[in-house]
């Protein structure tokens, strides 16, 4: 009778989050888009350093989803030299499966012994045949470029994919519960993580965060997700890649993005427990504990070694914790 009444109340907690998932995107779609600017294209000239058309591919995989479509995509932005990065990701959550493909996105090798680094990546990319490569400079100023690229190779070569998450390197991705979530999330206009929705441009000449008033006059930023790691429905990849014609580039990649759902009256929506309102995307550091992880989406803060050690254990004990989890 007791495990009866529980399995009911697990389903009808499962059907209340959806409702109010549901719920929660739509009003958010309303009264977001009653306060949409209208846009104006930026001139040539700006909008050609973000342009898909500036950059040439040295890597690419363009025919990775011409037979299939895979329910998720892991775009990974990652630094040329970082191999070792790359490889743990491949042996944890990042590994080949039915449902998820899993996709490294670099630019140029920066400083020096760039013919090494180079040779090194291609060498990779021969053998993994999951590097995709443009010819930008890999740097920390670029990402916003980086990003554009990524949602650009989306739209154009594996549109038909359900759901994107774009996830640094030294990040804990529970694929087993995200999944999970995703099977029950919005499939159109959809995107969520951690929400920063009081952002504020840093004037301060010594941030590294700094966005001068010339630059970006606001002194708020519109809601917009970490850029530690975020999912969204692929359908999105087309729609920020056209708007980004209207939105001057800033250097804070994940702020862009804000600034391009913006213009398109889409508003993130936070990932949170139904049970607890924790929020899924963990982006402080966390120290590993199965039970704790097996309840998160994702934890920031994992060094190739670590997250090889954290993956050994959970992949095997994971399932022990899933009791009443949504």
């Amino acid at each position: 009778m007791r495990i009866t009444f529980s399995w009911r109340l697990v389903k009808l907690l499962a059907v209340s989050a959806v409702l109010v998932l549901s719920a929660q995107v739509l009003v958010s779609r309303v009264t977001f888009s009653k306060h949409r600017p209208k846009p104006s294209p930026l001139p040539d000239e700006e909008y050609r350093v973000l342009s898909p058309e500036t950059y040439k591919y040295i890597l690419n995989q363009p025919a990775v989803c011409k037979d299939r479509s895979p329910f998720l995509v892991f775009m990974v932005p990652v630094a040329p030299p970082e191999a070792a990065a790359r490889e743990a990701i491949r042996k944890t959550w990042g590994a080949p499966a039915q449902d998820t493909l899993t996709l490294f996105y670099v630019g140029l090798p920066e400083g020096g012994q760039v013919s090494n680094i180079q040779e090194k990546l291609e060498e990779e990319s021969r053998k993994h045949a999951d590097i995709i490569q443009m010819n930008f400079v890999d740097s920390y100023k670029n990402l916003t470029i980086k990003t554009m690229m990524m949602m650009n190779w989306l739209a154009t070569h594996c549109p038909n994919a359900s759901y994107t998450m774009k996830v640094d390197a030294d990040i804990f991705v529970n694929v087993f519960y995200l999944i999970r979530r995703l099977s029950s999330s919005p499939q159109q206009g959809y995107i969520t993580g951690s929400v920063i929705s009081d952002g504020k441009p840093r004037r301060d000449s010594n941030s590294k965060w700094q966005i001068t008033e010339e630059l970006y006059p606001e002194d708020s930023f519109p809601p917009y997700v970490s850029g530690a790691g975020y999912v969204f429905s692929t359908d999105l990849a087309a729609r920020i890649s056209w708007a980004s014609r209207f939105v001057r580039m800033i250097p804070l990649e994940d702020v862009y993005v804000g600034l391009c759902l913006n213009v398109l009256g889409v508003r993130p929506v936070y990932s949170r427990s139904l049970l607890t309102l924790r929020n899924l995307f963990e982006i402080q550091n966390l120290k590993y504990d199965r039970c704790t992880f097996a309840k998160l989406v994702l934890v920031n803060g994992f060094n190739p070694s670590q997250l090889l050690h954290a993956w050994q254990d959970f992949s095997q004990g994971h399932t022990s914790c899933y009791i009443l989890q949504h």
